[in-house]
């Protein structure tokens, strides 16, 4: 252990120096140093009757039973024992409630109530519990597990008390934010904390993009609402990061600027409405700007087109997405949760990269649930592959050029009619075919496998073993750090790989 001494002088000299420190700080910040927040009492109050409690039941196998001897079949018992028994009858089937609490909020006099989907999904029975005491039977309106919300409405034939959407992208990490719900089936529940973190992407959905607080957030405060210090909603609680199911003190929170729309849709239409572009995408890594002489990883790799879908023979493979109606795409995640916030059957200015060119093309959105829905019934199986070639007497596939394996990791073989037939490829697919993969390359640890199909080098179609040669040996005169490959399977899943240069 380190043991720290100092005089009596220096003890002197380091009170001066934080007296001198304590002067330089600005009253205004001494003051909310020590003063911290203002009550909420207040505001509180005034909230507090729009915040409601959701108790909902639903019926799930129970798995249990209570034990009871079995007779012999044909025993003159048997049939008296059936008529004894109280499992009779129900064997698996047998069912027991299960319930749940969770919270939401009121956002029209009608009784429109904004909850999330995981707090009602799959439930019998929707009862809804004002501030006042009163229980209400809900209906689900609408619901979107894509963003995990819920609208329901209740009939309690006057006018309720609700509250109004505010602007989460004006809370700002480090604003106070005030949390109402009904943690651990308390009932209506008030804490306080601030904005932590904007932005959050935890993996729980394909528009993750989260508002982070330290106001503590339990169970059963899912689905309430994260009000702002004006009163207006700014997130609808959705998680937290928990131990035992206690908060560790991380919540996190829907923004309404991304919920807000979905809002809209499920309480006019009963479902949502999102754009669709009909592409498949990709983040672009360092690796993959390196291989292009990117300064950056900003935008989105296109990966495939739809087709029919609203970019069929507009965008290409291997584009990169970089605005989209005039917004940056930074993080390729971004596109999926902007382009789905845009109104279906607009026409929106896309702007992208392709081969080292810049340029803007207009698009016509259309409707991603019709689109999933075209896309699920135009997925094919996958294609069940013969056994490889035993016959002794065929010619071997000619291995790769020496040092392609030394520069990229992997070795190439022509697309023949025997690697074709073994490979069960269609005519029209050209490339080379990987027949060796170098363990502990570069290529290995980003998932090149013998058997997978090469098809560009670079952003330009290749159909031979010379040209993947030519074109890694270019990017390596050119000191190009990476070079990038488009690589297929069998099952005819693709994406862009960058391989660092050996």
């Amino acid at each position: 252990m380190m043991t720290l001494r100092t005089t009596g002088k220096a003890l002197a000299m380091a009170g001066l120096l934080l007296g001198m420190a304590a002067v330089a700080l600005p009253a205004t910040a001494q003051a909310q140093t020590m003063a911290g927040p203002a009550s909420v009492s207040g505001l509180a109050s005034t909230l507090s009757p729009a915040v409601v409690n959701i108790g909902t039941a639903r019926r799930m196998p129970s798995g249990r039973g209570m034990p009871f001897p079995d007779v012999p079949d044909g025993s003159p018992l048997e049939e008296l024992f059936d008529e004894l028994n109280p499992n009779s009858g129900m064997g698996q089937d047998l069912m027991e409630e299960a319930r749940s609490l969770g919270s939401g909020f009121i956002i029209a006099p009608d009784g429109l109530i904004v909850t999330n989907n995981h707090v009602i999904d799959g439930a019998s029975e929707i009862l809804v519990f004002l501030n006042d005491g009163t229980r209400h039977v809900a209906t689900v309106v609408g619901k979107d597990d894509k963003t995990d919300l819920a609208v329901l409405r209740i009939s309690a034939n006057r006018s309720l008390p609700y509250v109004e959407f505010g602007d989460s992208d004006a809370a700002l990490v480090g604003d106070w934010v005030m949390a109402i719900g009904n943690p651990f089936g308390l009932g209506g529940s008030v804490t306080l904390g601030i904005v932590s973190a904007r932005n959050r992407d935890i993996q729980s959905g394909p528009y993750d993009n989260f508002i982070q607080t330290d106001a503590s957030i339990n169970q059963g405060n899912s689905g309430g609402p994260l009000f702002d210090m004006q009163g207006k909603v700014v997130g609808i609680n959705t998680a937290i990061i928990a131990r035992g199911g206690s908060s560790l003190g991380i919540g996190f929170a829907v923004p309404v600027n991304l919920a807000r729309p979905v809002i809209d849709q499920l309480a006019e239409f009963g479902e949502t409405r999102r754009g669709w572009l009909g592409v498949g995408i990709q983040d672009v890594t360092d690796d993959i700007a390196a291989s292009l002489g990117r300064p950056d990883t900003a935008g989105a790799l296109v990966v495939d087109v739809t087709d029919s879908g609203p970019s069929d023979g507009v965008v290409l493979e291997g584009d990169i997405i970089l605005e989209f109606d005039g917004k940056p795409i930074r993080r390729m995640r971004d596109l999926p949760r902007i382009v789905a916030e845009t109104a279906v059957g607009r026409s929106v200015p896309v702007t992208l990269l392709r081969r080292g060119e810049q340029m803007v093309l207009t698009i016509e959105l259309g409707r991603l649930e019709v689109g999933e829905q075209m896309m699920a019934e135009a997925a094919a199986p996958e294609p069940v592959l013969p056994p490889p070639t035993t016959n002794d007497e065929e010619a071997e596939e000619p291995a790769g050029p020496p040092g392609l394996s030394d520069l990229v990791g992997f070795d190439v073989a022509p697309l023949d009619d025997a690697a074709r037939a073994d490979l069960a490829l269609a005519p029209e697919i050209q490339g080379v075919v990987v027949t060796r993969v170098v363990q502990g390359s570069d290529a290995s640890r980003k998932g090149f496998l013998e058997g997978v199909l090469v098809e560009e080098v670079n952003q330009v179609r290749i159909e031979t073993v010379d040209q993947i040669m030519a074109m890694v040996g270019e990017a390596k005169e050119a000191g190009r750090p990476a070079v990038l490959f488009k690589i297929s399977d069998p099952a005819g899943g693709s994406r862009f790989v960058a391989v660092r240069l050996g």
